[in-house]
């Protein structure tokens, strides 16, 4: 097996400790493939976004992996600052899978709901959410990300659908 290593300039910066290392198998990439996890935990048919089939596609698991890590990046950030969190927090992220002259990018939105809290406070806990989150280290100055402070009860609608 060949291995290409990437030096990172942020974690050469800084010892490193492993915490995890997610591993998986893919196959067939996202026109009709599969992907599953070593532990077996995720085991998923991948197809093209928006076309037919019964898979899921990257935009759909990297939305996913993304807003649950911001999440988790909220919460942290919050009992640091000593902020109860209300029990209904909801990210509800967007990726777009866009093409331009220079290929095809992703155009993000992540859409967060904290009711009952004050907005200044809600949207301190936002901007130090995203300074922490890993998936949010990672896109920054890659993509175009957009983290918004959303009204309780607010309809997130895409393509005209309500989610």
């Amino acid at each position: 097996m060949n291995t290409t290593t990437m030096p990172e300039a942020s974690t050469m910066a800084q010892p490193a400790k492993l915490l995890y290392t997610a591993k998986a198998h893919t196959t067939g990439g996202r026109e009709g493939g599969a992907s599953r996890t070593s532990d077996g935990r995720l085991d998923v048919k991948l197809s093209l976004p928006g076309g037919p089939g019964n898979g899921t596609n990257p935009e759909q698991l990297f939305a996913v992996g993304w807003s649950a890590c911001f999440l988790s990046a909220i919460k942290f950030v919050a009992a640091k600052m000593k902020v109860r969190l209300p029990a209904d927090i909801a990210v509800d992220p967007e990726v777009d899978l866009c093409t331009g002259s220079d290929g095809y990018f992703l155009k993000t939105r992540l859409n967060v709901s904290l009711p009952g809290l004050d907005r200044q406070v809600a949207q301190s806990l936002l901007d130090a959410a995203h300074q922490t989150c890993p998936y949010s280290k990672a896109t920054r100055g890659n993509i175009d990300v957009a983290i918004n402070l959303i009204e309780p009860g607010a309809a997130q609608t895409h393509g005209g659908k309500a989610l």
